[in-house]
């Protein structure tokens, strides 16, 4: 294998996942010094190394985390800590094969350093420079410092090291619930203040699970360009029966993987309660991204010269919409959802009467709430061809390899497709097929990155395909989203991965969208506000309690409420969406709005509100 240091720049890694709270499942109780098991368990160490490098892990860490004197002496164990540092590079190598790299796991002391404790930094630093020494001459390839709270421990923990060792070196620290160690420090400061260090990655451990971790790791990247590294724990454990549990699945991290490899993370791994099982599903993620991760980050510097991009068309040229949002114009589209039969006879004719009316396109929702229906492609190619009214055509990410999703675009191309709107998509469990497996290769983040390269004449890998496609952007937001921080976040990374206008869930309520607009400052794109005509009392209950991404406030509903018949809920629905097109018309670039149900007319009476 090539050096470690070198690989990294190459290549995502995978760490293996937790060692003590697994040897605590196997049997091991509380109050042994898991260390130790180095000497006297060998076989059970080597056996879980194993077990995590057949789940496809490409770093094992050797069981030293806590193998310093200090820690130790608890056990009155301090004097053996060579020999179970050793043992432990020695136990993860014989486990490896030379099919995976082998770490040296040092955690913090265990004990608080001055000012806090009583430890001075001067004494910190004997016993890390011992811990680190010892590992380097079993030759494990890096050293990861892991778990610490305190960055002048970590930071005299990193000098140490250096003072006797020039291996590779990651520093990982553990923050708190909200965001910050135990001192106060954020992961912002973390950031910066590791990166100055003479490291060869930084990130974060321990903590909570990967929905915490994924939006730390999102602040730290940007405030440090290191490779960056993200080992959460599955989950926050539970006491059952006198043993702690951890609740989040292996199924569940590897949904996480996708979401940290775009956010941009290098390194990946799991922490307290993670298991081969956890390792097994994140391998099979990682495998699936790896190639685009890793061209991505080189994309972030140049293309390669033998690979350079084309040209884009400008936008205005690829189509009526983007002509008229370049020009500055307000534009009105209808979204329309495709049948589940094969019979397009109803839509052709709506199709005509949206026509007439004048909007600019129709939106083609791709399988919305996991549904089964005719493919959006299809409808759009009949609705282009027959009636010359421009489409919008949606694509979810749920159904489609990242081969699938690359020819599937070529297709589509080929066939006149030229608005498009990238969106992540509803899982199956949502929908009609609930068994049905979902691939979610890329996200909507991934997919626009796809789009983008294709727009500059390449494919996923950075190869020609010898001519430009003309897709025009589009990416979705959710102003009322329950993080607003992270909804501006990702559409800040979509834009940066080449959206060229945005599409938001339907709104109901001006003041989230107000607001939105107003914190996102860059990255400046077009905003086609989505409006949905509510047909009844029912349908409003519906959208607010079972859609994801719609906020219905309750006075909508009171409102809606006060009238007893279907015909007269549809009166005030229509017109409730009509006072939000008149509200939002200030604030944003164009609506999109719902035919609910099919409902054309409808949505040709709320698009007038535009005019």
């Amino acid at each position: 294998m090539m050096p470690f240091r070198e690989s990294l720049e190459k290549r995502l890694h995978l760490f293996d996942g937790a060692m003590g709270t697994y040897l605590y499942q196997r049997g091991v109780f509380i109050d042994r010094c898991y260390d130790e098991l180095n000497l006297s368990r060998p076989e059970l160490v080597r056996d879980i190394h194993r077990e995590y490098l057949e789940a496809g892990a490409t770093v094992i860490e050797a069981n030293t985390f806590g193998a310093n004197a200090v820690k130790l002496e608890r056990h009155n164990l301090a004097g053996r800590a060579a020999d179970i540092n050793r043992e432990g590079v020695r136990l993860a190598r014989e486990a490896s094969d030379s099919r995976a790299y082998v770490a040296g796991s040092m955690g913090p002391l265990g004990a608080a350093v001055e000012p806090l404790g009583s430890l001075s930094l001067e004494r910190a630093g004997e016993v890390f420079a011992a811990q680190a020494r010892s590992l380097t001459e079993a030759e494990a390839d890096l050293l990861v410092l892991e778990t610490f709270h305190d960055l002048r421990e970590i930071s005299a923990a990193v000098t140490a090291v250096r003072s006797v060792s020039d291996l590779p070196l990651i520093a990982l620290m553990t923050v708190q619930e909200d965001g910050r160690t135990r001192t106060g420090v954020d992961v912002e400061e973390i950031a910066a203040r590791l990166s100055a260090l003479p490291v060869d990655g930084i990130g974060l451990n321990c903590a909570i699970g990967p929905k915490f971790m994924l939006e730390c790791l999102e602040r730290m990247l940007r405030s440090s360009s290191r490779p960056t590294a993200v080992l959460p724990n599955a989950g926050l454990p539970q006491f059952v029966d006198g043993r702690m549990f951890y609740m989040s699945t292996p199924d569940y991290f590897g949904v996480y993987v996708r979401r940290f490899i775009d956010a941009g993370a290098r390194i990946l791994g799991g922490c307290c309660g993670t298991t081969p099982a956890h390792i097994r599903k994140m391998s099979e993620s990682l495998a699936q991204k790896q190639t685009r991760a890793v061209l991505r980050d080189a994309r972030r510097e140049t293309f390669r010269a033998e690979c350079r991009p084309l040209d884009p068309v400008p936008k205005e040229r690829r189509s009526r919409l983007a002509a008229k949002l370049s020009a500055g114009g307000f534009v009105r589209t209808v979204e329309m959802t495709p049948p589940r039969g094969r019979d397009l006879t109803p839509h052709l004719g709506g199709a005509e009467k949206l026509k007439t009316a004048g909007i600019d396109a129709i939106n083609i929702p791709d399988g919305p709430r996991a549904s089964a229906r005719m493919n959006g492609l299809a409808m759009a190619v009949k609705l282009q061809s027959e009636i010359g009214i421009e489409t919008v055509l949606h694509i979810a990410c749920r159904d489609y390899s990242l081969i699938g999703l690359q020819s599937f675009l070529l297709g589509a191309s080929v066939l006149g497709a030229r608005n498009v709107l990238a969106i992540t998509g509803d899982p199956p469990m949502l929908g009609d097929y609930p068994q049905s497996s979902a691939v979610f290769d890329v996200d909507s983040i991934g997919l626009t990155r796809l789009l983008s390269n294709l727009n500059h004449g390449l494919d996923i890998g950075d190869k020609p395909i010898g001519s430009v496609t003309e897709f025009f952007i589009g990416v979705g937001a959710d102003p009322s989203a329950v993080n607003p921080e992270r909804e501006r976040s990702r559409l800040t990374q979509k834009a940066g991965a080449g959206a060229e206008f945005v599409i938001t869930q339907p709104v109901f309520d001006v003041g989230p969208l107000s607001a939105f607009i107003e914190k996102c400052g860059q990255p400046g794109l077009p905003f086609i506000a989505g409006i949905w005509p509510l047909v009844s009392y029912q349908n409003a209950e519906f959208m607010k309690n079972e859609v994801p991404g719609v906020v219905v406030p309750d006075s909508v509903l009171e409102r809606i409420g006060r009238f007893r018949t279907r015909d007269d809920q549809l009166k005030i629905g229509i017109e409730i969406a009509q006072e939000m097109v008149r509200q939002v018309r200030p604030l944003v670039q164009g609506v999109q709005i719902s035919a609910p149900f099919g409902r054309v007319d409808a949505a040709i009476s709320v698009a007038e509100a535009a005019r």
